[in-house]
């Protein structure tokens, strides 16, 4: 057994196709199926369901995917002791980010990182918050940044900061006018609002529940600029975090963005990783770069 076998044995698993195993693994098919026949050869049980269609896992084949995928894991995490005990800040970095903060916020923060860590490489992953987490456990991203709460004893959170919402409204609509709205403005309301899996959906959804608002129904958006976009077609009024309505973000016209009366509805954004990651140390460090975002960027002013 070694770990060459493994790796084969989890790209098979994930992939559920020998061509595209052996693609991604660098080798050949007959390579890769020869490696895998020899591992289930030295184990003395079948891993695999051949057939012509798909490749399936034995229930042995599952127990033993979710063991190497553990020590592989582990095998990373030595060469990343390694690695960073020569140079903290060099190497590869894997970073996600969920799709409604990465556009808005990567762009404030990534330019000072390059300049301060010039050997890293930084290496960013857009994907839902359920996905970030799951690739934080196998091992396939090194730290996340998410939205709190996080209930998950085997990972770290280091708070980041505090971005507040402002509602976006029609030029046309009552409220377009006031210099701040208050939760109970919002009581009737009904909000547009992301699909499911979004975790900004969930926020928006604590807030209507707070204010007496509730969702408008028979229209879900997969992006915060299909929801601009909805606004200034006049369809409704929805929630916005803060970067998302500050420079370089697109100014949409036929959109006011109204900010809250204190307390103001806000979402909490830290950084995760695991608690056994050998990169908590320059982790850390690059808390610190996420942390200092330029003076302004989180204020919300009326913009019309």
């Amino acid at each position: 057994m070694n770990l060459r076998d493994l790796r084969y044995l989890v790209a098979l698993a994930d992939l559920k196709h020998f061509g595209r195993a052996a693609e991604a693994s660098f080798v050949s098919q007959p390579t890769l199926s020869t490696q895998i026949k020899k591992f289930e050869d030295e184990l003395g049980v079948p891993l695999i369901e051949r057939n012509p269609r798909n490749v399936l896992l034995t229930d042995v084949g599952e127990a033993v995917v979710a063991r190497a995928r553990l020590m592989l894991r582990e095998a990373d995490e030595i060469k990343n002791i390694a690695r960073r005990a020569k140079d903290p800040a060099s190497g590869a970095v894997k970073i996600g980010i969920f799709p409604t903060l990465g556009p808005y916020l990567l762009p404030h923060v990534v330019p000072q990182i390059v300049a301060k860590f010039p050997k890293l490489e930084l290496m960013l992953f857009e994907e839902k918050t359920e996905t970030i987490l799951k690739k934080l456990h196998d091992g396939e991203l090194d730290a996340g940044i998410l939205a709190l709460p996080i209930h998950d004893d085997t990972l770290h959170s280091e708070f980041l900061f505090e971005e507040p919402f402002v509602l976006a409204v029609p030029a046309a609509h009552k409220m377009a006018k006031q210099k701040k709205v208050k939760l109970s403005d919002l009581a009737e309301e009904r909000l547009l609002l992301l699909d499911d899996g979004h975790c900004l959906r969930d926020q928006a959804l604590e807030v209507c529940q707070l204010a007496g608002a509730s969702e408008r129904t028979g229209f879900r958006a997969t992006s915060l600029e299909t929801l601009r976009h909805m606004v200034s077609a006049n369809v409704g009024m929805t929630l916005l975090p803060a970067l998302a309505v500050r420079p370089p973000a697109p100014v949409t016209a036929n959109v006011v963005l109204i900010p809250f009366a204190d307390p103001q509805p806000h979402r909490r954004i830290a950084m995760v990783w695991r608690r056994t990651s050998a990169l908590t140390v320059f982790l850390y460090h690059l808390v610190q770069s996420f942390k200092a975002l330029p003076k302004g960027a989180l204020e919300v002013g009326k913009v019309k």
